[in-house]
């Protein structure tokens, strides 16, 4: 099992419909066939501890079945679609993938 994390802070100047969209480029993610699992989420409202970061706006984790997986999803043409078409709305991501 390999898990896919990936943190997205986007840009500041985004209106609600923009992120609106975005967050349905993310729901998207979920059609991709070598997802076995697609969590999306934004930071939980839990108190505040000096390791929690909680900076970013939304957080995607795909549940992949091993490496020859998460490359074939990252190959996807609707993941290469996504982030075509999203590329501009991050001012940061961050990837974290645990197997």
């Amino acid at each position: 099992m390999l898990v896919h994390n990936v943190f997205f802070w986007l840009r500041k100047d985004l209106d609600g419909d923009q992120v609106t969209e975005f967050r349905m480029g993310l729901e998207g993610l979920k059609s991709i066939v070598h997802a076995e699992a697609v969590h999306i989420g934004s930071p939980a409202r839990v108190p505040e501890r000096p390791v929690l970061d909680t900076g970013y706006d939304f957080c995607l984790t795909v549940l992949l079945k091993d490496v020859a997986a998460h490359d074939a999803y990252q190959a996807d043409e609707i993941h290469q679609a996504f982030l075509a078409k999203f590329k501009e709305s991050w001012e940061k991501v961050k990837v974290y993938d645990a197997d």
